[in-house]
């Protein structure tokens, strides 16, 4: 039996050690997981009731539509339900894209670094991958532009970026979209999007009307504290919607997950909070890095990349013996370089500490 000849080059996602296995292998009482851009605040109180009265269903399927989550997310971003796509986090969203639109014939547009699984699910279908480096930790708009061609499917822009954090203000986007090829579909990943501050950031679901080529990715994943459950969702136009839903699972998001997210969303109150709590814990680490004179990149997103000028693996290690998980940059494409998720005003100031003795 020969499995697919592109699969060989891919490595199946690598998770972090678990919490439990760090505490015993390094003889710990407490850990601080600051890796995976978790919100260090869990979610809204309004969860726990939702997910106790939804777990009396266990034995029936969930809702294939996710009809009443469907009902009230398309009222709150004001568009149309069938305009919505859900998905077993925005992950299976991208997949879902890649299955629906990539082929060995056609070629996919990506910034260099950016998150992976744009390039790990275009290269499953046997899409060619065209990567543009970033210039300053942001996107080359204008070289991936210049890379676009008839056999062009998909472009994929990752708003704030994982993993510098950096974001396309509203006129480069806007410029972006009038320049793409109406034959190609503009991916606006805004997994960290609850979590900008930045006044030019762009509003893009009423562009929805004006390009019928884009779609945007979202997620209950990071801000609304929901990772666990996996949930998210793609808005676009009903038509490319309703192509692309042969291509989910019937049942990929579960009732729980479902509950879950139409509870967080009724619960705005708790996001603009950590919106508030992760800015000023962002400030933490400019000031930080400024008085150190470390290299860094402004974040809008939940997390920070810092560039500390030596080996990303051996700080990674340092700080996991002290019992404080972070995301070496070495895998990320900054080999000198932390990626650390922004936590309590506690977690940051103790880990702050250790960064000033490992500096």
């Amino acid at each position: 039996m020969e499995i697919k000849t592109q699969l060989r080059s891919l490595k199946p996602y690598q998770p972090g050690k678990p919490i439990e296995e760090v505490k015993k292998e390094y003889g710990l009482d407490r850990v601080v997981k600051l890796a995976s851009n978790e919100n260090p605040y869990g979610c809204s109180e309004k969860v726990a009731p939702a997910l106790e009265e939804e777990i009396k269903q266990l034995v029936l399927y969930p809702d294939g539509y996710s009809a009443a989550l469907r009902e009230e997310l398309s009222k709150f971003l004001g568009v149309k339900e069938k305009q919505l796509i859900f998905g077993n986090g925005s992950d299976e969203i991208v997949q879902i894209i890649c299955r629906s639109l990539l082929d060995k014939e056609s070629n996919t547009v990506i910034a260099l670094p950016t998150f992976p699984q744009y390039r790990h699910n275009a290269v499953i279908e046997g899409a060619e991958i065209r990567e543009v480096p970033v210039v300053n930790g942001e996107h080359n708009l204008d070289e991936m532009i210049a890379n676009i061609d008839k056999n062009t499917k998909v472009v994929w822009l990752c708003s704030p970026d994982n993993p510098t954090g950096k974001y396309i203000n509203e006129q480069s986007f806007l410029s972006f979209m009038e320049r793409v090829p109406k034959h190609v579909l503009v991916v606006s990943d805004e997994a960290y999007r609850e979590y900008v501050t930045a006044e030019d950031y762009p509003d893009t679901v009423p562009l929805l009307d004006q390009y019928q080529n884009l779609i945007i990715l979202r997620t209950f994943s990071k801000a609304y504290g929901l990772a666990a459950l996996r949930i998210g969702y793609g808005i676009a136009s009903e038509e490319l919607i309703q192509g692309m839903e042969p291509a989910r699972e019937p049942f990929n998001t579960s009732r729980l997950a479902q509950a879950a997210a139409l509870a967080a969303l009724k619960d705005q109150a708790f996001i603009t909070d950590c919106r508030e709590r992760n800015k000023k814990g962002r400030e933490q680490y400019y000031r930080f890095c400024e008085e150190m004179n470390i290299s860094y990149f402004p974040s809008e997103g939940n997390f920070i990349l810092i560039d500390f000028k030596r080996d990303a693996n051996e700080m990674f290690q340092k700080l996991l013996e002290q019992g404080y998980i972070v995301r070496s940059g070495a895998a990320l494409g900054f080999p000198t370089s932390l990626r650390i998720t922004i936590g309590s005003e506690e977690q940051n100031n103790e880990i702050i500490e250790l960064l000033r003795l490992f500096s």
